[in-house]
């Protein structure tokens, strides 16, 4: 790196922050201007640079997998007549590379948990990403294994009477509950939240009292964050809870149908909402292998 007039300048402080803002590095310009960060995890990471009597410039970067990136050369600009420069990747990119660490979070390292950020300022999403995580997460293997499981309990249990028993009733009872899930996916995370704008993820708190996170992971089953960055009432969630609810109506059994059903399988959705949540803010993650900040050996 050089000053303005293109002299080396040496012992420049420079630290590279990942995007989840965890074990930041630093490192010293050396005497040709230049530094190096050694085993760096790939993922999004901004470079601060900082020096006495410059003014501060920040930029962002993504290093890929088996990636040596090398960064353009810093100019730096006397503090007197400059003030900081932020040079930043396009925030769907940034958003892009938060989603594939999301979708690489899978508890137990088997059951998907795409819908959790542990990165507590994450880009919103577009309405394209939106859709897409929604997809993902709709035909991921271990749905349809859970969904399979949910239709054997319901057909040992005799739940949905009217679709009868035997192999033509498993295929019923997995056809709605998969269609289940599919709807309220779609609706609650990506088709409601691109018209209102909404973050369907749920951000992990982990700071603070036990009270204030149990508080906080309840809540969240009734608010949300907006693509504006604030708290509001997840209107997506529950509307889509309601109309998923209102589409069961075509597919379910006659006697199994009707708004009050629908109106009280929405309030149980919410409830069972806020116990996900509680189990998001406090154990999920440590169960999770490729969650953000969590050592692989511990």
């Amino acid at each position: 790196m050089v000053d303005g007039t293109g002299a080396v300048v040496v012992g420049a402080r420079v630290t590279l922050t990942p995007a989840d803002q965890s074990s930041p590095l630093e490192a010293l310009s050396g005497d040709e201007g230049q530094f190096s960060f050694a085993n760096v995890v790939p993922g999004t990471f901004q470079i601060k640079i900082t020096a006495t009597g410059f003014a501060t410039q920040t930029s962002s970067v993504i290093l890929h997998s088996g990636e040596n990136y090398v960064v353009p050369p810093a100019r730096l600009i006397l503090s007197a007549v400059g003030t900081e420069m932020d040079v930043g990747l396009p925030r769907v990119e940034v958003a892009e590379e938060q989603i594939k660490a999301q979708e690489k979070q899978r508890v137990f390292a088997v059951v998907p948990n795409f819908y959790v950020s542990y990165v507590h300022d994450a880009v919103p999403l577009t309405a394209k990403q939106k859709f897409e995580l929604a997809w993902k997460a709709t035909i991921d293997p271990v749905t349809f294994v859970l969904t399979g499981a949910v239709a054997g309990v319901e057909q040992a249990q005799n739940n949905f009477s009217g679709y009868g028993q035997g192999a033509q009733g498993y295929a019923k009872r997995f056809g709605a509950a998969y269609t289940d899930t599919a709807t309220s996916t779609f609706i609650g995370n990506a088709i409601l939240p691109a018209l209102l704008k909404q973050d369907p993820r749920y951000f992990y708190k982990g700071s603070g009292s036990k009270r204030s996170r149990i508080l906080y992971a309840i809540a969240n089953s009734v608010i949300c964050k907006g693509d504006n960055q604030r708290w509001q009432p997840n209107y997506s969630a529950i509307l889509g809870g309601l109309a998923s609810g209102g589409i069961s109506n075509l597919y379910y059994p006659p006697k199994d149908r009707g708004a009050a059903l629908v109106f009280e399988n929405t309030l149980i959705g919410t409830g069972t909402t806020a116990i996900l949540n509680l189990f998001e803010e406090f154990f999920s993650r440590k169960v999770t292998p490729h969650a953000p900040g969590i050592d692989p050996q511990h």
